[in-house]
């Protein structure tokens, strides 16, 4: 069992369980790369040095600050900030419930895994998971973790509860600021049945498992490469088409890729189908 990420309470109005928060994703499988060295092949180690001495600091003397005006620095050490003590800081309070399809998917931040922490606290647990479990409402509240107080959606998931740390309204963009310049062009009927025909032929169903992250394999056979003296050379560029494309023209051979590929589809189903005797 991980240990877990977080440690506290979680209150649906007078009823109070001990829980634990465990992250939902991990970067742990991905490649990652050291700096080194390219002279001796050595891994280098960062120094903290000071910014008006040139000195080294040592870990003992690194502390944090903020910044009251250019070059001034209140320093706040870490008992400092135990003084910020919410009650969110131990206590994950849930406020409310709101239609999941109202959060904005711009504000979800990070998942996390929720489980009783204690088989004392665990009926009080399932009690607040079953009373959530209503697929289109999820619980609002508010979490500190890392000295940041964080809202956090909460909704039944599995045997236990998922949170998600919602961002707060100044941390998101207005798109308006992006989308100002789009032009909107007078499109004909028939392009946007054209369009939602190639649309309708690719429909789906999510499923992470048929992701294939093919960056990182191809880093993976990179560095196994390079591991064995093999030399490593950057395709050339590709050259840029001067081809005008007709849009209509291009919704039209789409359509067609697309009924051909489903001709193909349903012929490689067909064959793997038993006949009958």
């Amino acid at each position: 069992m991980p240990r877990p990420f977080w440690k506290g309470y979680l209150r649906l109005s007078l009823v109070t369980c001990p829980i634990e928060l465990f992250p939902a994703t991990s970067q742990a499988e991905k490649t990652h790369f050291h700096q080194i060295n390219t002279r001796t092949g050595h891994r280098l180690r960062q120094q903290m040095i000071d910014d008006s001495t040139g000195q080294v600091v040592d870990s003992e003397h690194k502390g944090r600050g903020y910044e009251l005006s250019k070059g001034r620095y209140v320093a706040i050490d870490e008992d400092e900030l135990k003084a910020v003590e919410l009650e969110s800081t131990r206590t994950v309070d849930i406020q409310g419930f709101v239609p999941k399809a109202e959060i904005d998917r711009r504000y979800i931040d990070r998942p996390y895994y929720i489980a009783p922490g204690s088989k004392v606290g665990t009926e009080a647990f399932v009690v607040i998971r079953d009373a959530m479990q209503d697929q289109d409402r999820v619980a609002l509240a508010k979490i500190v973790i890392t000295h940041r107080e964080h809202v956090i959606a909460l909704e039944a998931f599995g045997k236990g509860i998922l949170g998600t740390t919602l961002r707060y309204d100044y941390e998101v963009r207005d798109e308006r600021e992006y989308f100002a310049n789009i032009p909107s062009p007078r499109l004909g009927k028939d392009m946007i049945e054209l369009a939602t025909h190639i649309l309708a032929s690719k429909e789906t169903k999510f499923d992470p498992r048929k992701f294939t992250d093919e960056y990182e394999n191809a880093l993976r056979k990179l560095v196994r490469r390079k591991a064995k003296g093999q030399v490593i050379e950057a395709p050339a560029a590709p050259k840029k088409s001067d081809d005008v494309i007709n849009l209509m023209d291009a919704l039209r051979q789409s359509v067609a890729a697309s009924a051909h590929a489903g001709r193909n589809r349903r012929a490689r189903r067909s064959r793997r189908r038993p006949h009958a005797a």
